[in-house]
């Protein structure tokens, strides 16, 4: 293919981006309370802003919804706190799998393989930075429920109502943990009962602490006792907890990591090759070495598995339950 016309198409796929990325963070540029309680509150605002979405988002968010895929997706998106919808997120994966696969495709000397190889790992980055930033956001969550029990311990004992202390705790301590309060306070100021905001709250932050924590209240508002003393106690065994996981995590880190350098490394050696000297890692697909038995498979097959059983047996040494 001549030079001039793989910079023509590339440049053209630059601009469709960039132009897509423009529109994408515009239309996301809405309030984040009016966004995640769309549900809730059917007013012509929510109603105007759905309609100003791009068309491809719009049509996107038509399939996905009401999907198993489309719900899981949506919920991925609010516990890793990412402000998209599910159809500009499935945009945004497309667009990546384009990009990405042209690149490889150029650099591969315009291989159809190497392309779609390409395509298929920018269409799942996506995912793994969703799934980066909640892993990340439930760490951050889970250090900072002590303080939380903490403020609101105080704040019920001074007086404050359960619905005032999570006030207090929405104003008073930092993100992420007070974001997610403030969405509690504002489904019950809209007629949500308090549980099932809790349990929305537990749907957005899968934590066993926090399950700890929404238990405790509930049980208390059903059967009465004095919650100041209850959270005080959980408060304890939380920070234990938290330190112990601390602990863990510093002494496991590097077993994790090393995992991981170890399962890429393989997958990355073997890329390089295929760039470097491509008739030599077509070797493994070499009908002549194929005949009899097809060893090339086999080889590629055994590698496979052992780096998927090296990978998950370095995450069950570094795996430890508090």
């Amino acid at each position: 293919m001549d030079t001039t016309l793989i910079l023509i198409i590339g440049g053209a796929l630059a601009v469709i981006i960039l132009v897509v990325g423009i529109v994408v963070s515009v239309t996301s540029e809405r309030a984040e309370v009016e966004d995640r309680l769309g549900r809730y509150a059917e007013a012509p605002k929510a109603e105007a802003e759905r309609g100003s979405q791009t068309p491809v988002a719009d049509w996107l968010n038509k399939r996905v919804a009401g999907s198993s895929f489309g719900e899981k997706l949506a919920r991925d998106l609010a516990r890793a706190d990412v402000k998209l919808k599910t159809g500009e997120f499935v945009t945004v994966m497309l667009l990546a799998a384009i990009l990405v696969g042209f690149i490889v495709w150029f650099i591969a000397g315009q291989n159809i393989l190497g392309g779609l190889a390409g395509a298929a790992i920018g269409l799942f980055l996506p995912r793994f930075y969703v799934n980066s930033q909640q892993s990340k956001r439930l760490v951050r969550f889970n250090d900072q429920l002590g303080d939380m029990l903490n403020l609101m311990v105080n704040g019920l004992r001074a007086g404050y109502s359960t619905m005032q202390a999570m006030e207090a705790v929405s104003k008073e301590l930092p993100a992420p943990i007070c974001d997610e309060f403030r969405r509690v306070v504002q489904e019950m100021q809209l007629g949500v009962p308090m549980q099932t905001a809790l349990d929305n709250l537990l749907r957005r932050i899968p934590s066993e602490d926090l399950d700890l924590v929404i238990t405790a209240i509930n049980v208390q508002r059903e059967v009465g006792g004095n919650l100041a003393e209850i959270l005080d106690t959980i408060s304890f065994t939380i920070r234990e907890r938290v330190r112990i996981k601390g602990e863990i995590r510093v002494l496991t880190s590097q077993t994790m990591y090393s995992g991981r350098m170890l399962a890429m490394l393989p997958l990355g050696v073997i890329g390089i090759l295929y760039l470097l000297n491509r008739e030599y890692m077509m070797e493994f697909f070499n009908p002549a070495n194929n005949a009899r038995l097809p060893c090339g498979y086999i080889a590629l097959a055994c590698v496979a598995i052992l780096i998927v059983v090296g990978y998950v047996a370095m995450n069950k040494l570094a795996d430890i339950e508090v």
